[in-house]
């Protein structure tokens, strides 16, 4: 049986109080298995991002437990959660995350450079895996020099350049077209995937849904089923 990468219990969430109060995650409950790719998917408004938050370390839920490799995350320190982010996760936001006055290779090394590597280690693993993504040529340009398309491989480059165990990716093939789209998927499951690291991904983007080894359906805050690709889907009702 696959090895726990990250289990959340009873994770909740809500904002404001009394009559504003609005429960934006609920009871949600799962498991995710190195060696997998873990797609998150529902409406916009349906709580992914809220809970992908809590899980990764950013978000802190109201109610609920996040264990990565068996650390319970939320009873760390602010300051012992940003160094385990560090350590053990890589991101890709929806909407970049990339600094304006560096370079494109230089934003891809951030996370070799926050771990403290040599500085042209770090940029040559950079421009390594720009090549990868297709931007070897942008390596030099600044961010505004770039397509939306362009920034978002950028931020899946700097989110593999440090080979985390986890990777979590909110919307990574929304700027994309379709071919670059599975390009970059079939590489992270080729190249990135392996059966000691777990990748979870919110999409809306069906073109990518068969790359997933399982799909856990959100709605309202809920989490709905968990589909196996090409296999069976469980409905989830009540406690989770």
């Amino acid at each position: 049986m696959a090895e726990i990468a990250i289990r959340a219990v009873g994770l909740t969430k809500w904002f404001g109080e009394g009559e504003t109060k609005m429960m934006a995650v609920q009871d949600v409950s799962f498991e995710a298995y190195f060696g997998e790719m873990l797609f998150i998917v529902g409406p916009s408004g349906s709580g992914k991002t809220t809970m992908l938050s809590m899980v990764s370390g950013i978000l802190r839920p109201n109610e609920g437990t996040v264990e990565i490799e068996g650390t319970d995350i939320w009873g760390l320190s602010n300051d012992q959660i940003a160094a385990f982010r560090l350590a053990k996760l890589g991101f890709v936001f929806q909407d970049y995350h990339l600094f304006p006055r560096l370079t494109t290779a230089e934003n891809v090394a951030i996370p070799l450079i926050l771990q403290r590597h040599d500085w042209n280690e770090a940029m040559a693993e950079a421009r390594r895996d720009l090549k990868i993504v297709g931007l070897e040529a942008r390596a030099d340009l600044p961010p505004v020099k770039l397509s939306g398309g362009e920034q978002q491989r950028v931020a899946i480059a700097r989110a593999i350049v440090a080979r985390p165990d986890i990777l979590i990716f909110d919307e990574p093939t929304a700027s994309l077209d379709g071919d670059t789209g599975r390009s970059i998927l079939e590489f992270v499951r080729r190249e990135v995937l392996t059966d000691k690291r777990c990748i979870i991904i919110i999409t809306h983007d069906p073109r990518i849904f068969e790359f997933a080894n399982r799909i856990m359906n959100m709605e309202d805050g809920k989490l709905t089923s968990i589909e196996m690709v090409g296999g069976k889907t469980t409905e989830v009702s009540g406690e989770t």
